[in-house]
């Protein structure tokens, strides 16, 4: 018979060192992914020689920075080791759609396992539990993330949701883009304190406000 081994596969560096100090999950194989996927462009092929160049390109890093930060920590995924896969990410669209770009790698690559997804809070804890199969997600990949069009149907809740903020969250209309258009008075660090505090539901860092307050007030 053969033994069940699970990979976890977090939402970034801030969820795996948390999960590493509490000693959850202990003894089990954790990686983090440590991407944005929600800023900036990206390739129909994944985690491919052209994928690295262009999320470099994204996140003003080398090719080689940016494979050693998220590519090496995904070796263990590569290699096709593990019989079960877990995902644990928040219910915030940077983290929904981090969530389709593994689905839909596992997709591409043909796996045809049950995929069990944790939905965590603020504090990491756990909230919802999903079982799913990958099938399916390449294709919102490509509907999402590379053409940016509203897939006609999103089984996930959360997922739908992030995909909904995603598309419209660097509209000109969008309730963050009108925060940051009614607020050219603060400091760029206030701007983005504000933005940290009021608009959680997209998950967004410090980096990723700065770049788009800059790019709005520059035009």
């Amino acid at each position: 018979m053969v033994q069940e081994t699970t990979l976890h596969i977090l939402n970034g560096q801030a969820m795996y060192d948390f999960f590493k100090r509490k000693s959850f999950l202990q003894g089990q194989k954790m990686i983090p992914f440590n991407e944005a996927m929600c800023f900036g462009e990206t390739t129909e092929d994944l985690f491919t020689p052209e994928f690295v160049e262009k999320r470099a390109k994204v996140h003003h890093v080398s090719p080689e920075k940016y494979t050693d930060i998220t590519l090496n920590p995904l070796k263990p995924l590569f290699s096709n080791g593990f019989t079960h896969i877990e995902l644990w990410f928040d219910m915030d669209m940077f983290c929904q759609i981090n969530i389709l770009t593994i689905l839909a790698w596992l997709d591409k690559k043909g796996h045809s396992k049950p995929i069990d997804l944790h939905i965590v809070g603020d504090k990491f804890e756990p909230i919802e539990n999903y079982t799913l199969m990958a099938a399916g997600y390449y294709e919102l990949f490509m509907e999402v993330l590379v053409h940016k069009t509203l897939p006609e149907s999103i089984h996930l809740v959360p997922l739908r949701k992030g995909v909904e903020l995603y598309l419209t969250y660097l509209h000109e209309d969008s309730n963050l883009m009108i925060y940051i258009k009614n607020n050219q008075h603060m400091t760029e660090k206030e701007l983005v304190y504000a933005l940290l505090e009021n608009f959680k539901e997209y998950g967004l860092g410090d980096v990723q406000y700065l770049e788009i307050i800059r790019a709005h007030r520059s035009t």
